[in-house]
Parts: structure tokens; sequence; C-alpha cells
């Protein structure tokens, strides 16, 4: 049978020697020697890292780069080396800072290796007491030895124990350490609750245990995690792909324009070099040679605008990527969740009390006013938490078990604090907590009323203390029977409890009456104090902001149902209605009935890696851009294959970070809402720039088609080739920072399968286009019919103009003529200047204007250029004072 697939955790301590060959005094060192042959070292084994040389190769596979090169090549080879120059320049630009951000991103599975532990304590025959190894070393069949602070080396079967309880978060996403047990469970019970294993990358938090090693490297769950992940292929972002689209437009743009202008030079009996140097500059004219600096520039700004609000980027077109999102699949604790268990509610003397306050700041109320009996249960409480949990009182930082952290800040809330108690009542002795008894007891001694007398404080599971209590305390802190009716009272109370998605301890005492009394019989019960980890701060807004703007919430979590549904509801993720789908459910569903029943579910509970790979495959099968949020080893196949993945910086893992395509520093929800809305610009704005290099472009198209036709030619090639490099690049830039509309999260997700260049859009970019060709034509026809011999110039200078009045409607579907919408965006104004001392430059300085064929313009011929160009900005400015609606075409 496979080591991987064998049901360890529902066999037999005999039954699991017999499958492996081996005892309790484990194996020979020349018996290990030999199966160490056999399995292989007990390591990850990592996938070859890709070559620094291929990922630079791969900066240039975009068709649009491809269509670049070209261009740079036809500049060059018509002798325009400036044109030429910039554009290479911008090739290396772009290929460079991609190349720079996609070189780490590229190790997704490397920090794998470093979960297993450099060295074991092992059993061998030959030796009297237990043996160090390297843990690579370890086979299945060895006998190890696991004590409070070590990590799990290995997948193991837990043979005997004592107390022992592991941090398995990393790897289940369950939010408190688990006790684990001998006995066999189940055997079709999840990951997360197969209590006689330890699986390798978890750590032993308390207790000790001798256990045997049944799964070693790739075999072990975190091995077959890394096998998840790197089979899951790298995808292209929304922006590539589009991008991509435009790219093959533009190639056959080019190509026909070409084609047209060749046609149209050949027909009217111009000469060969004449029409082949047109041909070419219109070509290159039809290519906006800034875009992809343009575009590498918005993804740049947008990287260093997030990196201010916390979230930093591994992969630069991963920014872009986020403003396309419709599905947000995350991690419930310490994500949604503040990531540390509060007590919200008390019940004591048949009285319930409300709590408040979340974290480890003792920042909160109890309502009503605590009885006696409720200051008791909360003093017992505080008694009864281990000494290893701290609450440091200057920074309320906690160490030690989650559950008796939270029990300390219930006590400071009620102003009981755990160094008085510690001092009133020393502790001289402890029952550590076991998956048996299912409660722990701390002795202490030193009554005020009685100091020969002594006292045990339990907490545990409810039922397993009730069975050894058999008196209650009530309001009055008088003592009663505990009866079947009070019993039955208290389960109720436990139930209705547990169905919200608390975890309920319960607390009891017994004062000893010998000094060897150890006995928990006969114990008074106190109350019930319910926890749990609560929905940080922030996280409801969010997700309230998210529905506005049309994206879903998923909940993918490892944790019980119970307290997921009971997050989902608190977070609005859930109706009362909604279910919560386990993960074994998921796991019988085939890949089409997921992928059927996956666009109406938003919650799933005790998920297995593969099962959360499986979801966000089945949504993207959908057609749906799914963002996923997680920190544990056990989301990083999940991660990489979402579109956006998600890491927190933070708690989260190495693993999770290093597949992650961004991290949130401060491990804060909300802060995936800030970098949505950041990607939501940053798209925003580079269709801004696509409908202002292309509404230019097809301009001089027009220009020079409509005065082709009519047998003249007022442009000459350089003066375009000038243009496109002038009055295009320069405030195309200053459009990728424009910042946020109002409305960018009030929109629904873009269409994911919409191309950059729709109908509409391409509509409103033919019709701006025609109407700054249209001004342009008028100034040549005007400086023709009146026989001034600067007419090729007006042509020449109105286009420039019209194309930098244009920048205004570019910059926004509303209209930027009030002050501060005007001055919101510096870089424009400077880019406006900037081109008008150039265009004033190109017409009055004597080497520029023998370059560009240019000549002087007079103070009239200035005034109609300038008030011709201004008329189609003005016109689509005044059509926009009323503010136009969310969404409308430019």
């Amino acid at each position: 049978m496979d080591s991987a697939t064998a049901p360890w955790h529902a066999w037999s301590d005999r039954q699991v020697f017999d499958q492996l060959g081996t005892s309790p005094d484990g194996l020979t060192h020349a018996e290990a020697t030999r199966r160490r042959a056999k399995h292989g070292p007990n390591r990850v084994a990592l996938a070859p890292p890709v070559p620094a040389w291929r990922i630079l190769v791969d900066q240039f596979r975009s068709i649009v780069v491809a269509l670049l090169v070209v261009a740079a090549l036809i500049a060059w080879l018509t002798a325009d080396e400036i044109d030429a120059l910039a554009i290479a320049g911008v090739l290396v630009l772009n290929a460079g800072i991609g190349f720079t951000t996609e070189l780490r991103a590229r190790r997704a599975i490397e920090s794998l290796a470093h979960l297993t532990p450099r060295h074991a304590w092992v059993r061998r025959p030959d030796r009297s007491g237990p043996v160090e190894v390297d843990a690579a070393s370890l086979v299945p069949g060895d006998i190890v030895i696991l004590e409070a602070g070590n990590a799990v080396p290995a997948d193991v079967r837990i043979l005997r124990e004592w107390g022992l309880r592991v941090n398995e978060s990393p790897l289940t996403g369950e939010s408190v350490p688990v006790s684990k047990t001998r006995d066999a469970v189940d055997q079709n019970l999840p990951l997360a609750d197969r209590r006689s294993m330890a699986y390798s990358g978890t750590a032993v938090v308390d207790g000790r245990a001798t256990a045997v090693v049944v799964a070693t490297g790739m075999s072990t769950e975190v091995g077959r995690i890394g096998g998840l992940v790197s089979t899951v292929a790298t995808t292209r972002t929304p922006l590539e792909r589009r991008l991509d689209l435009l790219g093959r437009r533009l190639v056959w743009l080019a190509l026909a324009v070409a084609v047209l202008v060749g046609a149209v030079g050949w027909w009217q009996g111009l000469s060969w070099s004449v029409v082949l140097a047109t041909s070419l500059a219109l070509a290159v004219a039809a290519v906006p040679e800034g875009l992809p600096a343009v575009a590498t520039v918005a993804l740049a700004v947008g990287v260093r605008r997030m990196a201010g609000r916390r979230a930093l980027v591994r992969r630069l077109p991963s920014v872009e990527s986020l403003g396309s999102v419709t599905v947000i699949c995350t991690d419930k604790t310490g994500t949604l969740t503040a990531g540390a268990m509060v007590a919200t509610q008390l019940w004591s003397g048949d009285d319930m009390f409300s709590i408040t306050g979340d974290g480890y700041a003792p920042e909160g109320d109890i309502s009503p006013t605590p009885s006696t009996a409720a200051r008791w249960t909360m003093e017992a409480a505080v008694r009864s938490a281990r000494g290893e949990a701290i609450l440091e009182e200057s920074t309320w930082v906690a160490h030690g078990d989650p559950t008796d952290v939270a029990l300390l800040v219930l006590g400071r809330k009620a102003l009981i604090e755990q160094s008085a108690l510690d001092t009133r009542f020393p502790e001289f002795d402890e029952l550590p907590f076991s998956s048996e008894r299912r409660l722990s007891a701390v002795y202490h001694e030193g009554l005020t009323l009685d100091p020969d007398a002594r006292l045990v404080s339990v907490k545990g599971a409810p039922q397993a203390v009730l069975r050894h209590a058999t008196t209650w305390m009530t309001a009055d802190g008088t003592t009663q029977p505990l009866d079947d009716t009070m019993r039955t009272r208290i389960d109720s109370i436990n139930t209705g409890m547990a169905g919200e998605g608390l975890r309920v301890i319960a607390v009891a005492v017994r004062r000893l009456t010998t000094g060897d009394d150890r006995s928990l019989d006969e114990l008074t019960l106190l109350g019930l104090v319910g926890l749990i980890d609560p929905p940080a701060q922030g996280v409801l807004h969010t997700i309230r902001q998210f529905k506005q703007a049309g994206i879903r919430t998923v909940m993918i979590t490892g944790d019980q149902a119970l307290t997921a549904g009971a997050i989902g509801q608190a977070l609005d993720i859930l109706s009362p209605t909604d279910t919560v789908v386990a993960g074994q459910t998921v796991d019988g569903w085939s890949d089409d009935a997921l992928q059927d029943k996956v666009s109406s579910l938003s919650a799933f509970s005790r998920v297995s890696p593969h099962a959360k790979l499986r979801i966000v495959k089945a949504l993207q099968a959908r057609g749906e851009i799914v963002a996923f949020l997680g920190d544990g080893v056990n989301d990083a196949a999940a991660l990489k294959q979402a579109n956006v993945g998600v890491a927190m910086g933070g708690r989260g893992t190495d693993v999770a970070r290093d597949a992650a395509d961004i991290i949130l520093q401060d491990d804060w929800f909300p802060t995936i809402g800030a970098a949505i809305e950041e990607g939501r610009v940053i798209y925003d704005n580079i269709r801004k720039f696509v409908f202002y290099l292309f509404s230019c472009n097809l301009a001089e198209i027009f220009v020079l088609l409509v005065a082709g036709a009519l047998g003249a030619s007022p442009l000459t090639p350089v003066q375009i080739l000038w243009l496109n490099l002038v009055t295009d690049t320069f405030p195309a830039l200053a459009l990728a920072v424009e910042p946020a509309e109002s409305d960018v999260l009030n929109r629904p997700p873009r269409d994911p399968r919409a191309a950059l260049l729709s109908r509409s859009f391409t509509a409103a970019i033919a019709t701006h286009a025609a109407a700054l060709a249209g001004v342009t034509l008028v100034a040549w026809a005007w400086a023709t019919w009146t026989g001034r011999p600067a007419a090729p110039t007006m042509a020449f200078m109105t286009l420039a103009l019209a194309q930098l009045f244009h920048l205004g409607t570019a910059r926004s579907r509303d209209a930027v003529l009030a002050p501060a919408r005007m001055l919101a965006n510096k870089p424009a104004l400077v880019a406006v200047g900037l081109v008008l001392v150039l265009q004033a430059t190109s017409v009055h300085w004597p080497p520029l204007r023998a370059v560009l064929g240019t000549t002087g313009l007079s103070m009239t011929e200035w005034v109609v250029a300038a008030g011709l160009a201004a008329v189609p900005a003005l016109a689509n400015q005044l059509r926009r004072l009323p503010p136009r609606r969310p969404g409308s075409p430019a």
C-alpha cells in the first residue's frame, strides 16, 4: 500500500508496526540505512529553478513588444535614429522592470525545504537511549520522540502521548492547538480531525509523545502540497491578455495603413521614395510607441502607492489584475478574524454576561455587572491558565496557549490580575490537558481565609468537567446540588453557545482536604466561558464595500463548520439560511459538479489543500477572476493557481509568501480593499492613455488620408514622427498618475473576457480622432485658401495643440474645468508646459525648423491654430459639465 495514502490514523499500533515492519524499539542503524536508499532523504524535492536568462527572454514575448522592435528597425532603416533610439529605450525600460520584479516571483516552493527541522531524536534497539540524527535521514518505521518546542520532523502516527498538543494552523487552518491521542480514529475523517497523527511542518506546543514515522519527503502532506504547487502553471493576467489582443490588432492596423497610404500615393503619381517614406512613417505612427512604457509606469506607480498602503507587489502585472477581481477567496483564521481567541460570553449563576472588546488589549465591558459567582468564575479561569501564558502589560502582546491568554484577558477586563492571584494562590502542581481527560487542572495553596487549605482550579470541555461536578454556584456565591434538571439546563446553555460558533470552556473549583489530595471529584461548577476568534477590525466594512463593487467574498477555512458559519454570518458573507459546505463533501463532487455548484456557495470548512485548489479552478472555469488570501502551507497551491495570490506578510509562512503575487505587510484584510481600488485605478489610467494615444495616432492617419485623397500632403513623415514622440508620450505618461475617479469602487467588475478596445471604446476613439483631424484640416485649408506659405506648419501646429488639449478629455469622463480637478494631476500640467515649449521651439528655432521642415508663424496664425485646436476639447468639456453616469464611455 502507498505510504502516502494508507489510513495510518485508523489503524492500531500493531497494524502500523506490521505494515511498516518495525517495533516500539525502532529500526537498527543498518535497516534505517537500507530504507533510506529506497525512500530517499526526508526532504521536499524542489523543481529546478527557472534560469534568469529565460525570465529575461520572456519579457520580449509580447506581440506589442515584437511590433515595437520592428518599428525601431524601420525607423533606423529610414534614417530616423532619434525615434529608433527612443523606441529602443522604451523596450529596455519595459524589459528591465519586468525582469527584476519577476525574478523573485519564480521561486514558488523553495521555502518548503525549510519546514523540515534539521535534527530529530529516534530510538535504536542497539542503543540504550534516544539518538539524535539528521532529520533528513528519517525513514518510515523510525520511532521518534516529540517534545514541546520541537517541530514535527515527518508525518507520524502517535504511539504514546502525555498532554501532546500541536499547532497545525499552517497546514490545516485550525485556529487553536490540537490535542493528540494514541487511539485510532475513523478512517474517513479529514486531515484536520486525524488526532492520532502529527504532520511535518507543524509544531509541538505542549506535552510530549513517542510516534512512528509513516511518511517522509515528498510523501508527507507538506510534500504533497509541494507537488500540487509545482503542477500549477503561472497564468497570464487580464492586462497581459488584453495587451496581446491589442498587439495583434495593431499589427493588422499598421500593415493596412501602410498599404492604403502607399496605394494612394502611387495612384497620385508620387515617387516611390516619398510613398515608401510616408507609408513607413504612418505604419510607425499607427503603433503607439509609448504604450509599453506608459503601461509599465502606471503599474510601477501603482506598486509605489500600494507599498504606501502596506501591500508589497511581487509580480508587476498582478497589480492591474486586482482591478479585474470578481471573487475573493479567503482563509478565516487571522485573515477575516483577529487571530486571537477572545471571551465574548460568560454564563455563571444562571445568568448570561456579554463581554465586548477584541484582541489582547483588555479594553471592553462586561454587562450586566458581574455577580459574585461570575467573579469567582473569572478568578478561577485566570488561576487555571498555565504559567506559560503571559500577557505583557505595556504592549499587550501575548505568549502561550490562545485559550489561556483569552482567560487572562477576560480577567483583566474584570480588574483581576494574574500577578495578584499568583501571590495569593501560589501554584504547587498541575495536571496538563490530555485528549482522554479533555480538561486540565492547576493546584494552589495559601487561601487567604485558611492558609493551610488548598484549592484546585479546573477548566475543560463542559461534558468532561460536568462528569466530575456535584454542585454548582448560584449568583450570590452559595452552592447548590447539581441535579438532573440543572445538568439539562447547563447542557442547553452549552449547546446554544456552541451553536453560535463559540468554543465553550467550563470552569470549576474544589477545596482539597489533605496535602496530598489531587482528586478531581466533587467539583463545584462555576460557569461556562464562550471563546471565539472574532472578526478583525474593518473586515465587515470591507466585505460590504466589495459587495457594492460587485465582488463576492468566499470563505475557505480549515476550521469547524459551526465556527465558520458564525463568522460568516457576522461578516455578512452568509445569510442565516446559507450552509457551510464541508471539505469532505467537496472531495465527493466531480469537477463538473463542483463547477455547477460553486457560484452559489460562499463558505467551506475543513477544506484540504487539494480541495482549495479545486475550488479556485472551478471558479476560474466559470470565467471568474479570483484573488486568494492565505497564510499557511496548505494555501500555497491555491495562492499560485489564483489570478492574484495574496499572502499575509507577518504571520504568513514562507511558503505562502513565495507562492503569492502580493504580500500584505500589516496582515489586515482591508488592505486588500485598498489594493483592489489601486488595481481599478491602474486599469482606468491604462484605458485613459490608450484612448489618448489611439485618438492622437488615428487623427494623424485621418489627416493624411483625407488630404492625400485631395492630392496634398500637409504633414511630412518627420513631422508625424515628431508628433508621435512629443505630443503623445509626455502627456500619456502623465495619465499614468491620474487620481482615482469618484466612483471607482461603485462599479461592477469589468468583464474579464472583454477586449481593451471594445466597440463602444473604439467608436469613441474614432469620433474624437475625427474631431482632431477635422480642425487640423480646417486650419490647413484656411492657410491654403488665404495663400499663406505656412499652411503645412499650420496643420502641424494645430494637430499638436489639439492633441495637447485632448489630454483634458482623456483625463476623466467628467469635466476637468474646475480648478481643483484641473490641478489634481500636476504631472499633466508639467507635460502640457513641456510640449508647448517644444512646439514653440519647433517653429522658431532655426536648426529644429530645418529638421522638421517648418516655418515661423505670425501672431494671427498662432491665434487661429490655438483657437481651432481648442474647439474639440472645449466642446467635450461643456458637454460633460453634468456628471456622467458610472461606466459611460469617454
